[in-house]
């Protein structure tokens, strides 16, 4: 998808409790039950149905690098999805932490206006933030969608300080070089 939509990903499978399964065979044997038969695994991969059946039976082993790195994505994007679910809605009521290098614009009073520079940021989001987007991640927004609800919990909580200052500022979160989320525990 996107840098943040993969952040937020890479958060809610640091809360995995089994690792997902390591060889090809065992992958697509689980793509297989979970998608109900080899033609929807062979479709979902862009390759043939045979060529499921075969890994499924082991008689191939070591897949492409391409088709590895397909195949190990379309598992963890369906691996313990109980769990998934428990660490968004635990993200939602405890918040999440937000590590970013990214240019940072600011428009304040009318008129004014700081040229952007790039920060370096940790900050901890309420999880108010944290549900609206993973919220939003599951209803299929798009990237720049994310990165405005980012924005709008860093510019409140860091740059605004919960409301003690800066009322009028307008954070503008561009030219993301990284980020990263993490879950509250």
């Amino acid at each position: 998808m996107g840098l943040i939509g993969d952040g937020l990903d890479r958060a809610v499978q640091q809360a995995f409790t089994r690792p997902i399964p390591k060889t090809a065979g065992a992958q697509m044997r689980y793509l297989v039950r979970q998608l109900d038969g080899t033609r929807p695994v062979a479709d979902l991969l862009g390759v043939s149905q045979r060529t499921v059946e075969r890994y499924v039976k082991d008689q191939f082993k070591h897949p492409r690098a391409e088709l590895a790195e397909r195949l190990a994505d379309a598992v963890r994007a369906r691996w313990q999805p109980v769990v998934r679910s428990r660490a968004r809605k635990a993200a939602a009521a405890r918040g999440i932490v937000v590590e970013t290098r990214a240019r940072f614009g600011f428009t304040a009073a009318p008129g004014t206006t700081d040229d952007g520079r790039m920060r370096r940021l940790t900050q901890s989001l309420p999880g108010e933030y944290a549900g609206r987007l993973f919220s939003a991640r599951e209803q299929g927004a798009t990237e720049s969608e994310l990165s405005s609800i980012t924005a709008e919990g860093l510019q409140e909580i860091y740059f605004k300080d919960g409301g003690r200052r800066a009322g009028g500022l307008n954070v503008e979160f561009t030219d993301i070089d990284y980020i990263d989320f993490g879950l509250l525990s």
